[in-house]
């Protein structure tokens, strides 16, 4: 590893991979089947204080950094993907946006409890017609006195029904294009507040998908996070450490594909041989090896920036773009080295691969990420 972990890194990584493997592995199949929410996961890694990491303990965090967040994201991520989302979006989207543009009092209130794990969080950004172009989304917040009165849809929202607490954006001034954008805290329970339609997907399928529907839902101007025409600001913020949060993720489950295919390749005999043997196999088996560390360099490099307080808005996507394509290549090819055996479900392979498709998707596209990365590098050709 050329990225050299500090002696409580390696300690946080130890302690999750123990727990990943001997409590998160252990129902992740049947959940995928059964798209049971892993609920009594959350309550031990509440008690871990893998919910909120990154925020200070004053809010019920670790204050962990950025690096130790991806080890340990990883690390579920390995056994679980669907649980390892939710906790990407608890730690990233939601916690850190509270922490990062909250009053005191909404920190008391909503991020103590949600850094703690002793309830999930959602945030709602994107739209049925508006994903990728949040500038185009339809909600709004009318100002009505002391509330604001949310109209809208929002779609693909992870934890969508179970979130105690949603951040939602809504369009404050429809004419201000991205400053028109602003921020809500919104209980469960609010109401006009209507959990929809759930999405039955390919993969992370313990891990709810819902709409959230916003009916006259009037929420009071105290629960605005940051100022009026933060939300789009509170969005690319989140989504930033968002992405290495994907990106640490594809890391997770590109390490349990290749696992299980040295395992395979080595137990599987063809032609008097353990496959292993063969060099198609062997030259199959270093790439996967390369582009798994090279991931992972990229992921440590991304988190490192962050933690020392430096822009890393292309090196995250940088990361996630890179880590996404990887894990989508390694889980394919963790199933051809299992042949016929990994296109059923009595082989992990086959739920690994379904569960990195969407990672090219969530939270920026590859083709986002691409805009991204190149948008940065034309505006710093440009400088002096």
């Amino acid at each position: 590893m050329l990225f050299k972990l500090t002696d409580e890194q390696k300690m946080i990584q130890n302690m999750v991979r123990e727990f990943s493997r001997k409590v998160v592995a252990v129902k992740a199949a049947e959940r995928d089947q059964t798209k049971e929410f892993p609920a009594d996961n959350f309550k031990q890694m509440g008690e871990l204080g893998l919910m909120g990491m990154m925020i200070p303990e004053a809010y019920g965090g670790e204050s962990a950094d950025t690096v130790s967040y991806v080890l340990a994201l990883s690390e579920i991520a390995y056994s679980c993907a669907s649980t390892s989302v939710v906790m990407s979006v608890q730690n990233s989207i939601v916690c850190e946006s509270l922490y990062k543009f909250g009053t005191e009092d909404q920190k008391q209130r909503f991020l103590q409890p949600l850094a703690c794990g002793e309830i999930i969080g959602a945030f709602g950004l994107t739209e049925p017609d508006a994903g990728s172009d949040p500038v185009s989304q339809t909600t709004t917040a009318v100002r009505d006195k002391d509330h604001f009165v949310i109209n809208g849809t929002k779609r693909f929202i992870t934890s969508g029904k179970h979130a105690k607490v949603v951040l939602v954006t809504a369009k404050t001034d429809p004419d201000a294009g991205h400053k028109g954008i602003s921020c809500f805290i919104v209980p469960k329970g609010t109401k006009g507040l209507i959990v929809g339609h759930e999405e039955d997907k390919m993969g992370l399928r313990a891990s709810d998908t819902t709409d959230l529907i916003f009916e006259d839902c009037r929420v009071p101007v105290s629960q605005m996070l940051g100022k009026e025409g933060d939300g789009f600001k509170i969005a690319m913020s989140g989504l930033d450490s968002g992405r290495i949060g994907i990106a640490a993720q594809s890391m997770g489950v590109a390490q349990a594909a290749f696992d299980a295919a040295v395992k395979y390749a080595t137990k599987r005999r063809q032609f008097g041989v353990p496959i292993i043997k063969h060099q198609a196999i062997r030259f199959q088996i270093a790439d996967m090896a390369t582009q798994i560390e090279a991931a992972r360099q990229l992921v440590f490099s991304a988190a490192s920036m962050k933690d020392r307080k430096e822009p890393y808005t292309k090196e995250a996507s940088i990361a996630k773009l890179f880590a996404s394509e990887m894990v989508n290549e390694i889980t394919a090819r963790a199933i051809q080295i299992h042949g016929g055996y990994g296109f059923t479900k009595d082989y992990v392979v086959e739920r690994l691969y379904r569960d990195a498709r969407v990672f090219t998707i969530y939270e920026g596209t590859s083709e986002i990420q691409r805009i991204v990365i190149s948008n940065h590098i034309l505006k710093d050709k440009r400088k002096p």
